[in-house]
């Protein structure tokens, strides 16, 4: 199985990219992993282009074949312990890739989040995508320890 984390821009805090690095070498200890920056396709303008909509395509081809899991605040909460069982529970039943996209400060067009396989919450708290993508990264790798029974902080 292989986890694609794909984000919106880049982060703008170094404490946090620096972050964000360490945990992206840590999940690749258990599995292929890679954490992708892409352009916004919210349109801060509210206008919809044709550029836009060609974007949305892109996205959705590059997609085709993955579990696509949005993070969203209406989605689905878990326990660290639940979210380890649900990534493997997907490598048991031979899920190919798991891709967990994580949006810009205007979320997500509808587009892309209607063709989600799984709508995620990380917290009811109202976090910036920057600390969003950080807090996934630490829950992947979380995930990880559980799953294979190491000892992590709790």
């Amino acid at each position: 199985m292989r986890i694609r984390v794909i984000r919106e821009g880049k982060p703008k805090d170094p404490h946090l990219r620096a972050l964000q690095a360490d945990y992206q070498e840590r999940i690749a200890h258990f599995i292929d992993f890679k954490l992708e920056e892409r352009r916004s396709l919210s349109g801060k303008t509210g206008s919809r282009g044709a550029a836009t909509e060609s974007a949305e395509r892109k996205w959705l081809e590059s997609l085709q074949s993955s579990c696509k899991v949005l993070l969203d605040p209406r989605g689905r909460e878990w326990t660290s312990q639940q979210f380890a069982e649900w990534l493997g529970e997907r490598a048991v039943r031979g899920t190919r890739e798991i891709a967990f996209l994580v949006g810009g400060d205007q979320g997500f067009p509808p587009a892309i989040r209607e063709r989600a396989d799984l709508l995620m919450s990380l917290s009811q708290l109202t976090l910036t995508h920057d600390w969003a993508c950080t807090l996934l990264l630490e829950q992947i790798y979380r995930a990880f320890t559980i799953l294979r029974g190491y000892p992590y902080a709790r």
